[in-house]
């Protein structure tokens, strides 16, 4: 994993809205990038609506949320209609930013190895530098948990 301290890596990828979103869109913002495995997942729509509960906080303290998955655009628009998700979703099917950020994983369910995303949460500051890493996230407590983490400062 990437760690704190080193410059977040850049990408330009498409969001629900279809529209090409990159990290250096935010810059003088503090931006939560959180990656997860599948749109509408039992997991994963937990995760999502928690980080859509705790928007308003998000952005009281100026803080941008940004959830990237491999899913695709089309089912990230059913997503977060689903849910009602105010944050961006960022579609990254060639693994541009997973990669780069070190959360392609090889990942052990039931006894099969297989290859994929390791639910892990970066905080990166107005810089662009990675302030928090936090990996292998529990889904129902890490938005409470970054909030925690961003009023502890």
């Amino acid at each position: 994993m990437l760690e704190a301290g080193m410059k977040a890596p850049e990408f330009s990828l498409k969001d629900q809205h279809g529209s090409t979103v990159s990290l250096s869109d935010f810059l003088g913002k503090k931006v939560v990038l959180y990656f997860y495995p599948r749109d509408n997942t039992p997991g994963c729509s937990r995760q999502a609506c928690a980080f859509a509960g705790a928007y308003r906080e998000f952005q009281d303290m100026d803080v941008a949320v940004i959830g990237v998955c491999k899913d695709s655009v089309a089912s990230h628009v059913k997503f977060a209609e689903k849910y009602s998700l105010p944050f961006i979703l960022i579609s990254d099917p060639e693994l541009e930013a997973i990669k780069a950020y070190d959360v392609w994983q090889e990942k052990k369910n039931y006894g099969k190895v297989s290859m994929g995303v390791v639910r892990s949460t970066y905080v990166i500051d107005e810089q662009g530098i990675i302030e928090k890493v936090m990996p292998k996230v529990k889904p129902d407590t890490n938005a409470e948990d970054i909030l925690n983490y961003l009023k502890s400062k």
